[in-house]
């Protein structure tokens, strides 16, 4: 006995596992080299030594002052924009090759007809996450049509079974990864927030060793503080807007999954099989 082919989708959501335990990592890196080769680049501070100052205005070497928490902060950055481009490239395979509306309508308007290949020709055109689990439904409907020995609401409960369990599979793939964009909407702020209390905490005591006080001193160091604030809750609103913009998007391809689905079931009911 052989085993089942997994599907596209499993392919997928296996794929998009992996991808988040590679691809951060390597965006620390990227982050890392940026925030120590360009921010904290000798041109950037006075006499050409990142341990002192920031020229007047130099904006690089004020972000590379804020210190280790910045490159961290820049990782989560890099993140939520890897994360939203493979949403945006996922959900767009997910919807098919035309509009999801109209597919739903015609296929509407295929088992109105009875033309049970005429709407499996259509999933198979539309293709994406609306037309696998309308076609799997097809499938069963098609089964059910030709079954004998069996009461019309078993079949019916066959198919929306079917089509429950093929949402089922599609579904964590139009979802995954969401939980990291959701969960650095919550941690980039608080990181943020940690990055300007110690830069505060150096800022004071290194006022507090000079002996005199310094304004300038302080207000270079309170603005190389809040350069973390900045930078998550920057990053916290870009995940927050992104989570909640995917998130409306699978709930639509949801209801029209549902829709499909009702249609399917609610036709064959009707048809006296």
């Amino acid at each position: 006995m052989t085993a089942a082919k997994p599907t596209q989708a499993q392919q997928q959501g296996g794929l998009s596992a992996i991808f988040p335990f590679v691809i951060i990592p390597v965006l620390y890196v990227v982050a890392y080299l940026i925030f120590s080769q360009v921010f904290g680049a000798s041109s950037n501070f006075a006499d050409g030594d990142n341990t002192k100052d920031p020229l007047p205005g130099n904006y690089m070497g004020t972000v590379y002052k804020g210190g280790f928490i910045v490159p961290i902060l820049m990782t989560l950055l890099f993140t939520v924009i890897v994360f939203v481009i493979e949403r945006f490239i996922t959900l767009r395979q997910a919807r098919g090759a035309g509009n999801i509306d109209a597919f739903v309508r015609g296929i509407k308007g295929f088992l109105d007809r009875n033309d049970l290949p005429g709407a499996t020709a259509a999933c198979d055109k539309q293709k994406g996450a609306v037309a696998n689990v309308v076609r799997a439904g097809l499938g069963k409907y098609a089964e059910m049509a030709k079954t004998t020995g069996m009461e019309k609401d078993e079949k019916v409960i066959a198919i929306q079974k079917e089509v429950e369990e093929a949402t089922t599979l599609e579904l964590p793939m139009l979802e995954k990864n969401l939980n990291i964009l959701a969960t650095i909407a919550s941690v980039a702020t608080l990181l943020g927030l940690l990055g300007t209390v110690l830069g505060m905490i150096r800022s004071f005591a290194s006022l507090a060793n000079a002996g005199a006080p310094d304004s300038t001193a302080l207000a270079t160091g309170i603005s190389e503080a809040l350069i973390n604030t900045a930078l998550g809750i920057g990053t916290s609103a870009l995940a927050i807007i992104f989570y909640n913009f995917f998130t409306s998007r699978i709930d639509a391809m949801t209801y029209r999954i549902d829709e499909a689905g009702y249609s399917l079931t609610q036709t064959f009911a009707s048809k006296g099989h």
